[in-house]
């Protein structure tokens, strides 16, 4: 969740255009206040200048300004705005009002030179089309963040822009390229580079020759992560970023600490990049961040508290920083910085070793391949791996879940779900190479869905993750994730199959999942409830989408369908199930659409209203509607920087 209160001012008449600056002058004295007081002084001073439109602010129709947090010094408060038009972010339309600790106004600074008046915001080319242009400005692309429309200041005439974000290789080497496609014409308008300069190449002694995303300052490069800050590799002993003018690191010796900050900072971005491509998590923590690694722990170990990733040695004195390890426990820090925080009763080691896993799938290095063993090449105390997913008794550990489970020691416990895990990703007899598990309880063989659906069951079910977490609830959390990622069941279906097969028991609270032949299309299920005569409507009438659908930020609306067939009018006691992932609810309108176009708002942006995600049922009287025909869920994200996505949504009418 974000302590943030944007504060949201709207303009509805266009002031004329002046200079981009303005000082103001206040009092020549002013008594101290608190840090605290100054930023709420200042926040409201900003707030207030803004409401007057000063022609500074170079304002139109349709705009908004967004406050966000004050940025406080020993002398001045900075009370940063973004500004939107129409709904859309404008690029180059933000400003920073300054003021000292009394709140007086010092300096207003408007990147925006000229007002954008009146633009059309439908756009001639399509989001597939502008993407192709995009993708063009890199050698190789990876994958794409993101696709959205803006409004783009910074170039000429204001024009409408599709804004993709890029993964891929450009002239210098890795690139996460920005570039703003004219939504009319298809010209790039703008490109905007976020690596710079730092291709830097490394010599691990786990993972070999490998590629790193180091930073550059002056003529110095570190193993500090460009996109995000705070990873960065470190010296354990002195809490010192390894640092270099060659931009070239290790020489292949385990027991050098530089050489294992190669294997760690390698391995840690490759699990950044699982965590983009395969589940949309922007970083390890809660707001897109991480955390330092710091090799030379004197122990054979590695942990995770909180600040920091100790990576410890083997036997031998090497540095145990392989992607499963490493992706072991960034894995806690994610469970950490998810609802509930680290998972209790036994799983959290499990937990650890899934998004292990994963990120050595991920990185798919051939010097440490995907294996679903735990620790392989580290050789941690000199007898090979520490743990087995695919069968735990290998290492002593229990393959089958039982009652004593919660209460053993918790890298024993976690026995059950990595067996469960590899029985989903992988199944019993698996065809790519990866060995034969048997199964607790039960009969047949089962066959896998592969370990990136497998993991983002995972993840969704630690989305509804709480402090009382235990096997039996991971079960019903994994089954509903299941259940709202693929509508046909099949999911839902090898998910209970692989948590049966490992002794974890059905729970009352675990949902069902069936399918019907009325479903009107792929992504909607519907359910209408039986007729009891032929004079006599359906008490009820059902529907479910649950196909995600990405919200952009600060962008148009957006609209889940759901088609109904029941041959009456819907009720006034009608209601509408809501899930929409989300890092800023506030920001979010939802309404109800009709099949005659009558909207029914939901819920409404609130500036006050700072919590992640929409999970709500609301009752909605629509008893003039008919219950027959195509209903849409419509969502807004009106303000700027939180992202997130129609997850699913039920509608009984």
């Amino acid at each position: 969740m974000k302590s943030r209160t944007p504060v949201v001012i709207a303009v509805t008449a266009a002031t004329a255009a002046a200079s981009a600056m303005v000082w103001v002058t206040g009092p020549a004295t002013a008594q101290p206040v608190s840090p605290s007081a100054a930023a709420e002084t200042a926040a409201d001073s900003a707030a207030d200048l803004v409401a007057a439109q000063p022609a500074t602010l170079q304002a139109s129709d349709g705009e908004a300004y967004v406050q966000r947090p004050v940025i406080s010094t020993d002398k001045l408060q900075y009370v940063p705005y973004e500004r939107t038009y129409k709904g859309l972010n404008v690029i180059g339309g933000d400003f920073v009002v300054v003021t000292d600790h009394a709140g007086n106004t010092k300096y207003t600074s408007v990147a925006q030179s000229s007002p954008i008046g009146d633009l059309a915001v439908t756009p001639k080319l399509t989001a597939a089309e502008s993407l192709k242009i995009a993708k063009s400005e890199l050698k190789t692309v990876k994958d794409v963040e993101s696709t959205k429309l803006v409004v783009v200041t910074t170039t000429g005439d204001p024009a409408l822009a599709w804004e993709s974000t890029i993964n891929g290789t450009g002239d210098e080497g890795v690139s996460r390229l920005t570039v703003d496609v004219d939504a009319a014409t298809g010209s790039v308008l703008r490109t905007y580079e976020h690596v710079m300069d730092v291709a830097g190449t490394g010599n691990g002694w786990i993972t070999g020759s490998v590629g790193l995303d180091t930073t550059l300052s002056g003529s110095t490069y570190s193993l500090r992560d460009p996109s995000i800050t705070t990873l960065s590799c470190q010296d354990a002993s002195t809490n010192t970023v390894f640092s270099g003018t060659d931009n070239a690191w290790g020489n292949g010796t385990g027991t050098a600490k530089e050489t294992g900050c190669v294997d760690a900072f390698y391995s840690a971005q490759k699990e950044k990049g699982m965590l983009s491509s395969w589940l949309g998590r922007t970083g390890f923590t809660s707001s897109g961040g991480a955390w330092p690694i710091r090799v030379g722990l004197n122990d054979q170990n590695a942990y995770y508290d909180g600040t920091q990733i100790q990576i410890g040695k083997n036997t031998a004195g090497q540095w145990i920083a392989s992607p499963d390890v490493v992706g072991h426990e960034v894995g806690h820090g994610i469970d950490d910085n998810t609802p509930g925080g680290i998972s209790g009763n036994g799983t959290q080691e499990f937990v650890g070793d899934v998004f292990g896993a994963a990120t050595e799938a991920f990185a798919n290095n051939p010097n440490d391949p995907p294996d679903y063993q735990v620790g392989e090449e580290v050789n941690l105390v000199g007898s090979g791996p520490i743990r087995y997913m695919y069968n735990p008794s290998l290492a002593g550990d229990d393959n089958c879940y039982s009652s004593s489970t919660p209460t053993q020691e918790v890298h024993a416990a976690a026995g059950p779900g990595n067996h469960w895990f590899y029985l989903l990703a992988e199944g019993t007899n698996p065809t790519n190479g990866q060995p034969a598990s048997t199964r607790c309880s039960g009969t047949g063989a089962l066959t896998g869905i592969g370990i990136q659906t497998a993991t983002k069951i995972m993840y969704n079910a630690m989305l509804m993750k709480t402090s009382s977490s235990s096997y039996l609830k991971y079960r019903t959390w994994t089954l509903t994730a299941a259940k709202a990622l693929d509508t046909t069941c099949g999911l839902f279906n090898k998910t209970k199959a692989a948590w049966d097969a490992v002794s974890v028991p059905a729970q009352t609270a675990d949902p069902t999942c069936t399918t019907t032949t009325t479903s009107p299309s792929p992504s909607t299920t519907v359910s209408p409830s039986p007729t009891t005569s032929t004079s006599t409507p359906p008490a009820s009438c059902t529907g479910t989408n649950a196909t995600d659908v990405s919200i952009p930020d600060a962008g148009a609306a957006v609209y889940s369908n759901i088609t109904l067939s029941c041959a009456r009018n819907a009720s006034a006691t009608s209601t509408v199930a809501v899930n929409i992932v989300h890092t800023y609810r506030g920001d979010l309108r939802v309404d109800l659409v009709a099949p005659d176009g009558t909207t029914y708002n939901l819920k409404a942006t609130s500036s006050s209203d700072s919590a992640d995600n929409v999970n709500t049922t609301y009752t909605v009287n629509v008893s003039s509607e008919a219950a027959n025909g195509i209903w849409r869920l419509k969502a807004q994200d009106v303000y700027s920087t939180d992202t997130g996505y129609i997850n699913t949504w039920t509608l009984t009418v």
